[in-house]
């Protein structure tokens, strides 16, 4: 096992910047997720730790060594692709235990590495049929028995759910946490997928256009996102966000709406009237109204029954807004009621930059 560490790390295809020049620290045995939409550099910063894509600028460290010059096999670290990447024509057996004959591994060992991988990931069964033979999430498994083989000092995932269907991804989601947690091992996961980032992640790595937008626990970037980006990108459904302008201890919406910001900011400085803001709340922070200061006059647009709970939208000024409720809860569409917000879960965000307001 080993940290991982990159400093500054640069890439560019000519006057094209895809990875703007990163620090990262990931500690040894973390299972760190790099998340973020799709051309935000993700998937290319795994490569250059991989040694698959060079390195324009800075560091990529694993343990004590700067790796920047070493080829891939000599990384001490082991990949799973999106695409499973395994040999047609050779068993299961023989795709797990193939590089440990590269690497001249005797036989023995090998086989054993391959039962132990094989018991632990329950393909056991398998290990005697081809690739053509298996359903994706059993090909998935037998490339991460490949990977495990190896017994690399870093794991490296990229996407690699993303080719299986939703129940399939939650087993194969599985099966990664228990690795991790049996193994130990230092994992760098790629996903463009937030939820597999909340479940997965002891710390999520948030990307957005090549630079890192936030970095922290699941609790720490759903709870308490730095941006409106990481407010909206993290959570199903979405983080709702409304214009409003700050007037008189208040904060005024175009609907006509008042919130108090006295109630949401007590024993906080107060804000300058006329400062526009953005305000984040998500869906389940609505509910009875507890405080009529706290609360917002709203039409029902669309109900969503989801027997778990019922999604409420509605609309504030122009702003189209959802509330999480209970499964009893069926107000019809076109009904006006009074919802409540709890106001230590709103978040303020200032309107030109969309950063966070402490």
């Amino acid at each position: 096992m080993a940290s991982v560490k990159l400093n500054k790390l640069d890439k560019s295809y000519g006057s094209l910047r895809i990875v703007k020049g990163i620090d990262l620290e990931i500690a040894d045995g973390e299972f760190v997720v790099l998340v973020g939409p799709s051309g935000c550099g993700k998937s290319t910063t795994l490569r250059m730790v991989a040694g698959l894509e060079s390195i324009t600028g800075g560091e990529v460290s694993i343990g004590d060594r700067v790796v920047n010059r070493l080829a891939p096999r000599e990384r001490d670290i082991a990949m799973v692709f999106q695409d499973y990447a395994l040999y047609p024509h050779k068993t299961v057996r023989e795709n797990m235990g193939f590089s440990l004959k590269v690497r001249g591994i005797a036989a023995g060992e090998s086989a054993a590495r391959v039962d132990e991988a094989a018991n632990m990931l329950g393909i056991s069964h398998l290990l005697d049929r081809r690739p053509g033979q298996l359903s994706g999430g059993q090909r998935q498994r037998v490339a991460m028995g490949r990977a495990i083989v190896r017994r690399p000092q870093v794991f490296l995932f990229d996407e690699p759910l993303s080719n299986l269907d939703a129940k399939l991804r939650g087993q194969v989601r599985t099966e990664i946490k228990k690795l991790h947690q049996q193994l130990g091992t230092t994992i760098i996961y790629v996903t463009h997928d937030q939820v597999e980032a909340m479940t997965l992640a002891d710390r999520i790595v948030i990307l957005r256009g090549g630079d890192i937008e936030q970095v922290g626990t699941p609790d720490e970037v759903y709870n308490r996102p730095n941006s409106v980006f990481v407010g909206g990108f993290v959570g199903s459904p979405a983080m709702n966000f409304a214009r409003a302008k700050v007037q008189s201890g208040c904060l005024h919406f175009t609907s006509g709406d008042r919130l108090s910001l006295d109630v949401m900011r007590a024993g906080r400085e107060p804000l300058q009237d006329g400062r526009e803001v953005i305000v984040g709340i998500r869906p389940e922070h609505f509910g009875p109204v507890s405080d009529p200061a706290m609360a917002l006059s709203v039409k029902v647009q669309v109900v969503e029954p989801l027997g778990s709970d019922t999604l409420v939208h509605f609309g504030v000024g122009g702003d189209m807004l959802t509330a999480r409720m209970s499964p009893e809860t069926r107000p019809n569409v076109g009904a006006e009621f009074r919802i409540g917000v709890d106001p230590a879960k709103i978040h303020l965000f200032d309107a030109a930059s969309e950063r966070v307001i402490d």
